[in-house]
């Protein structure tokens, strides 16, 4: 069982920045690749970032590389997602999740998650 608490959602300006924590909890926390997902008003949920449990393997979706950058401390069994440059497509609920043998883009693929975080990007 891993339980997993995301922070640091809220509203912001475009092109302003926001830093989302997920801290893990549990047994196989820190053996996990965690992924952070997102879920815009009236569409699915979409991938977003993952990284592995080393921290040394990272994907990132095309609409958010170059500006999302995922990471994680394993000391802290928190994953951090830093989301520069934002647009008003950025806005969504924000779930991190975790699975101990997914390295996956796919939400079904992931066993925990979060209750999810709110980021509103808007002017």
């Amino acid at each position: 069982q891993v339980n997993l608490v995301e922070t640091g959602g809220g509203l912001v300006r475009p092109g302003g920045s926001l830093r989302l924590s997920c801290v893990a909890s549990g047994r196989t926390a820190s053996d996990s690749a965690v992924g952070w997902f997102r879920q815009p008003p009236g569409h699915e949920r979409e991938f977003v970032a993952v990284i592995n449990w080393t921290g040394l393997s990272r994907l990132y979706a095309d609409s958010v590389k170059g500006r999302f950058t995922i990471s994680r401390d394993n000391a802290k069994n928190t994953v951090y997602l830093q989301m520069n440059s934002l647009t008003s497509e950025d806005t969504g609920v924000y779930f991190c999740a975790a699975d101990v043998d997914s390295w996956s883009r796919l939400p079904k693929d992931f066993e925990y998650w979060g209750q999810g975080a709110q980021v509103i990007v808007s002017s």
